[in-house]
Order: structure tokens, then sequence, then C-alpha cells
């Protein structure tokens, strides 16, 4: 099967990336900067905005810019998975399948992602609240402010959010809005 992806140099793009079969790797806060450390090795040779992101147990959402005249976001996701994969300790590495032994691929990541280019401003706000509620939608905690691993905390400082916003409220998207 041929996937299709859209791709504009220098677009805003949201992305969900998921664990192979949700195994929850970054429960360990040393995976999460495993995540951290692939991210800025990337970013350090193909340079790219994280606008917005979340890291949840078994998958995390982003919003990256791209630079002007770039368009390879696969390139960057290609060589973030495998820094990470490359560094992760082999408790962690599930026997792959014999689909991907054939392929000398590790079962850390589910094979694709998923991507949405943002449309306008109110696309952008949409997946920015939909990133930062995600943790209070997985029943993880109460309110956006008790996830660690989000770009809420820099939001509020920025002054984007108050402290409780999304506390106590359930918060609903359009189906065109987030994807897991």
């Amino acid at each position: 099967m041929q996937y299709r992806r859209l791709k504009t140099p220098g677009a805003t793009y949201f992305f969900t990336i998921v664990t192979h079969q949700r195994q929850r790797l970054f429960s360990d806060p040393e995976m999460v900067e495993l995540l951290r450390a692939a991210f800025r090795n990337v970013i350090a040779r193909f340079p790219l905005t994280i606008d917005a992101m979340v890291v949840l147990p078994d998958h995390f959402h982003c919003i990256w810019t791209l630079p002007d005249r770039d368009a390879n976001f696969s390139t960057r996701w290609r060589l973030i998975k495998n820094h990470f994969t490359r560094n992760c300790p082999d408790k962690y590495k599930q026997t792959p399948p014999v689909s991907r032994l054939k392929k000398g691929e590790q079962s850390i990541w589910q094979r694709r992602f998923w991507e949405h280019q943002i449309k306008d401003e109110l696309d952008f706000i949409n997946h920015v609240d939909y990133i930062h509620y995600n943790p209070v939608k997985h029943g993880l905690v109460g309110a956006p402010r008790d996830w660690e691993y989000s770009s809420f905390h820099r939001y509020v400082r920025d002054g984007c959010y108050v402290s409780d916003w999304g506390a106590n409220v359930r918060m609903e998207w359009d189906s065109d809005v987030g994807q897991e």
C-alpha cells in the first residue's frame, strides 16, 4: 500500500506517534529523557520548532513547524525513532514478529505515524488544546497542569493558559482533531 502524505515546505503539522503494541515505555522517566535526547540530536542536524508536545506512557503528540523550503518530516521521524531505538535498553525491546525480523526492525514503535497539516489558526489552537488536555482525556491526571511531560507548563508561563485550564471539565473535539 502506498501512503500519500501532504508535504508543504515551512508548514506546521500535528503528529501522533505510538509505541509497538502500546508498550508503556514512557512510564519510565529514563525513557522520556532518551526521547528528549533523540529530539535534540535530530534537531541539531535538521531544525524544526516544537510548538506543543505531550508524552504519555504509550504514545505522544506534538506539533512541529518546519523551516521554510523544508517539508521533510518523515526523515526527522525516522532519525528520532532510530536514535531512540539504538539507545533503548534491551529490557524494552520486545521480540519482533517475523515480518519485522525479515526487515531487521525492532519492536519499539508502531511502523507508521499519524500526521495532519495544520490548516489555520483555529486548527492550530484546537490541536494545541487537544495535546494539552490529552493526559486528562486518558484519565492519567485531573488537570493538564498535573502532567509533567507536557508543553502546557510553557504555555502557562507564556500567558496562553491560566494554570487551572482544563481542570474539572470534560472537553471534546471534532473528529478531525487529534488521532490515536
